[in-house]
Protein backbone atom coordinates (compact mmCIF):
# COMPACT_ATOMS: atom_id res chain seq x y z
CA UNK A 1 0.00 0.00 0.00
CA UNK A 2 1.05 3.56 -0.62
CA UNK A 3 0.65 6.74 1.39
CA UNK A 4 -2.90 7.66 2.37
CA UNK A 5 -4.75 10.15 0.18
CA UNK A 6 -7.10 12.66 1.83
CA UNK A 7 -10.09 13.93 -0.12
CA UNK A 8 -12.91 16.29 0.78
CA UNK A 9 -16.44 15.06 1.31
CA UNK A 10 -18.45 17.01 -1.27
CA UNK A 11 -21.95 18.29 -0.68
CA UNK A 12 -23.12 15.88 -3.41
CA UNK A 13 -21.56 12.95 -1.57
CA UNK A 14 -22.88 14.10 1.81
CA UNK A 15 -26.42 14.55 0.43
CA UNK A 16 -26.39 11.15 -1.25
CA UNK A 17 -25.12 9.46 1.92
CA UNK A 18 -27.78 11.21 4.00
CA UNK A 19 -30.52 10.11 1.58
CA UNK A 20 -29.17 6.56 1.46
CA UNK A 21 -28.90 6.43 5.25
CA UNK A 22 -32.35 7.91 5.75
CA UNK A 23 -33.81 5.14 3.61
CA UNK A 24 -32.13 2.65 5.97
CA UNK A 25 -32.85 4.53 9.22
CA UNK A 26 -29.12 5.18 9.74
CA UNK A 27 -27.61 8.33 11.18
CA UNK A 28 -25.61 10.52 8.80
CA UNK A 29 -22.22 9.61 10.27
CA UNK A 30 -22.77 5.88 9.76
CA UNK A 31 -24.20 6.47 6.30
CA UNK A 32 -21.17 8.56 5.27
CA UNK A 33 -18.85 5.79 6.37
CA UNK A 34 -20.78 3.09 4.52
CA UNK A 35 -21.09 5.17 1.34
CA UNK A 36 -17.35 5.96 1.47
CA UNK A 37 -16.59 2.27 1.78
CA UNK A 38 -18.93 1.43 -1.12
CA UNK A 39 -17.36 4.04 -3.38
CA UNK A 40 -13.78 3.12 -2.50
CA UNK A 41 -14.48 -0.60 -2.91
CA UNK A 42 -15.99 -0.02 -6.34
CA UNK A 43 -13.01 2.06 -7.44
CA UNK A 44 -10.42 -0.35 -6.03
CA UNK A 45 -12.22 -3.33 -7.54
CA UNK A 46 -12.53 -1.75 -10.99
CA UNK A 47 -8.91 -0.59 -11.11
CA UNK A 48 -7.05 -3.24 -9.13
CA UNK A 49 -9.43 -6.14 -8.51
CA UNK A 50 -9.21 -5.45 -4.76
CA UNK A 51 -11.98 -6.54 -2.42
CA UNK A 52 -10.85 -4.71 0.71
CA UNK A 53 -10.12 -1.06 1.47
CA UNK A 54 -8.40 0.81 4.26
CA UNK A 55 -9.94 4.20 4.97
CA UNK A 56 -11.27 6.54 7.63
CA UNK A 57 -13.90 9.24 7.54
CA UNK A 58 -13.42 12.43 9.53
CA UNK A 59 -16.98 13.76 9.76
CA UNK A 60 -16.01 16.98 11.53
CA UNK A 61 -13.14 17.70 9.15
CA UNK A 62 -15.16 16.65 6.11
CA UNK A 63 -12.48 14.33 4.77
CA UNK A 64 -12.01 10.73 3.72
CA UNK A 65 -8.52 9.25 4.01
CA UNK A 66 -7.84 6.18 1.87
CA UNK A 67 -4.77 4.00 1.58
CA UNK A 68 -4.90 3.07 -2.11
CA UNK A 69 -3.53 -0.17 -3.46
CA UNK A 70 -0.35 0.16 -5.50
CA UNK A 71 -2.37 -0.34 -8.70
CA UNK A 72 -4.87 2.38 -7.79
CA UNK A 73 -2.09 4.76 -6.74
CA UNK A 74 -0.39 4.25 -10.12
CA UNK A 75 -3.71 4.78 -11.93
CA UNK A 76 -4.37 7.99 -10.02
CA UNK A 77 -0.85 9.24 -10.80
CA UNK A 78 -1.30 8.56 -14.53
CA UNK A 79 -4.67 10.30 -14.58
CA UNK A 80 -3.32 13.24 -12.57
CA UNK A 81 -0.28 13.64 -14.82
CA UNK A 82 -2.43 13.48 -17.96
CA UNK A 83 -4.66 16.29 -16.75
CA UNK A 84 -2.28 18.40 -14.66
CA UNK A 85 -4.04 17.82 -11.34
CA UNK A 86 -3.25 16.19 -8.02
CA UNK A 87 -3.94 12.45 -7.56
CA UNK A 88 -6.23 13.34 -4.64
CA UNK A 89 -8.37 15.41 -7.03
CA UNK A 90 -8.71 12.40 -9.33
CA UNK A 91 -9.73 10.13 -6.44
CA UNK A 92 -12.19 12.75 -5.19
CA UNK A 93 -13.77 12.93 -8.64
CA UNK A 94 -14.14 9.16 -8.81
CA UNK A 95 -15.59 8.95 -5.29
CA UNK A 96 -18.08 11.67 -6.23
CA UNK A 97 -19.10 9.69 -9.32
CA UNK A 98 -20.13 6.83 -7.04
CA UNK A 99 -21.95 9.11 -4.57
CA UNK A 100 -25.39 8.25 -5.90
CA UNK A 101 -24.64 4.59 -6.63
CA UNK A 102 -26.79 2.13 -4.74
CA UNK A 103 -29.68 4.56 -4.26
CA UNK A 104 -32.83 2.57 -4.88
CA UNK A 105 -34.59 5.22 -6.97
CA UNK A 106 -31.82 5.52 -9.52
CA UNK A 107 -30.41 8.68 -7.96
CA UNK A 108 -33.32 11.04 -8.57
CA UNK A 109 -34.22 11.55 -4.91
CA UNK A 110 -36.45 9.65 -2.53
CA UNK A 111 -39.95 9.15 -3.76
CA UNK A 112 -43.05 8.29 -1.75
CA UNK A 113 -44.32 4.77 -1.71
CA UNK A 114 -47.64 3.72 -0.18
CA UNK A 115 -45.86 1.16 2.02
CA UNK A 116 -43.37 3.64 3.49
CA UNK A 117 -44.54 4.45 7.04
CA UNK A 118 -42.23 7.46 7.48
CA UNK A 119 -43.87 10.89 7.49
CA UNK A 120 -43.56 12.75 4.21
CA UNK A 121 -42.68 9.64 2.22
Amino acid sequence: MTSPIAISVSDRFRDAAAEWGDDRLMDVEDALEVKAEQALLEIEHLVAGETDVTFEVDIDGGTIRHEPSDDLAAFLERQADAHGVDPADVLEMHVDLFARAFLEDGGTGSESTPDDPRPGR
